[in-house]
């Protein structure tokens, strides 16, 4: 009687586990979709004749199939080239910088022993609650630090944040033992020595997880470039993205000193495709780059959960 009970008690959790399953499956490739059609739709604007667009509109696959955007972006190779090597110089340093920040400021609060601790924690959590505000911002990066019209002022501003500090202090007291580093302190081993040499090989999880959101932070910026940059020099690819969605003749004002008519350049420049090409540029390298820190990126995500 309790071996029929227990089977049947079995196979009706193995039926709601399965509906539970499948109703879970359809949600996330409803959100899959969701996520992916946009890009599908960029891509196909991308690649669409603009007369057809003006014509009949936006369309998932492309019909009247057309690579003149593309040709054209090729023609302005030199703002091009000059805005993605902006962007990646911006993403490059400032994720280095940035990890470096983060991760030393969340191993020092992190460590019981050391005296200034709470009151650091505090210092990191308050701009989480309570913003400074926009002004107070600008006035002290540009009045104060000087960084108006300079590559830093694309990089300082992001280069630090409350919540990855937080991130990094969970990982370092949950994950790492006090016996390990007791033991390196015995050894003669310094804190940079053993935060170096010990923490930080044993934490690529963390890195990948702060990594990958400051990579992402700058990538995407365009807010700073619109603060701090009028050289048009120092625009990144997302700032020069940013100025075609505003003002659709960014480009031919641009290509003016090149010997060519405003009014031609306005009149053959495809306007909506060439958005849209240079909004795939920008998203291609960050979807190429995620596969290979997915892995990291999960297990730095889950830092604090409860394990079974």
């Amino acid at each position: 009687m309790a071996k029929r009970t227990y089977q049947s008690g079995l196979e009706k959790f193995n039926r709601t586990s399965t509906s539970v399953n499948a109703l879970f499956t359809l949600i996330f490739t409803l959100l899959a979709i969701a996520c992916v059609v946009p890009v599908i739709v960029v891509l196909s604007i991308s690649l669409t004749d603009e007369s057809y667009i003006r014509e009949t509109g936006y369309s998932i696959l492309p019909t009247a199939l057309s690579a003149d955007a593309y040709a054209y972006i090729a023609k302005q190779g030199t703002m091009i080239l000059r805005a993605l090597g902006v962007s990646v110089l911006v993403t490059a340093v400032g994720t280095v910088l940035g990890v470096l920040l983060t991760t030393t400021m969340g191993y020092v609060i992190s460590r019981p022993a050391y005296k200034l601790k709470n009151f650091l924690t505090w210092v990191v959590f308050i701009p989480m609650v309570f913003n400074g505000g926009l002004v107070s911002s600008y006035f002290i990066n540009t009045n104060f630090l000087g960084l108006k019209n300079t590559i830093w002022a694309l990089i300082l501003p992001l280069a630090v944040s409350s919540f990855n500090v937080i991130i990094c202090k969970t990982f370092f007291r949950s994950t790492i033992p006090d016996g390990l580093i007791e033991s390196a302190e015995i050894d003669g081993a310094s804190q940079l020595r053993t935060f170096t040499s010990i923490i930080l090989p044993i934490s690529l999880p963390v890195l990948a997880t702060i990594g990958l959101f400051l990579c992402f932070g700058y990538w995407n910026d365009w807010f700073q470039s619109m603060l701090y940059i009028d050289n048009q020099n120092l625009y990144s690819l997302q700032a020069l993205l940013n100025s075609l969605m505003t003002n659709a003749d960014a480009l031919a004002r641009n290509s003016i000193s090149m010997g060519v008519s405003f009014a031609e350049l306005v009149a053959t420049m495809p306007k909506e495709s060439a958005r849209m090409a240079v909004a795939i540029l920008i998203v291609l390298p960050v979807a190429c780059a995620y596969p290979f820190f997915q892995r990291y990126f999960i297990s730095g995500l889950t830092i604090g959960a409860v394990k079974g």
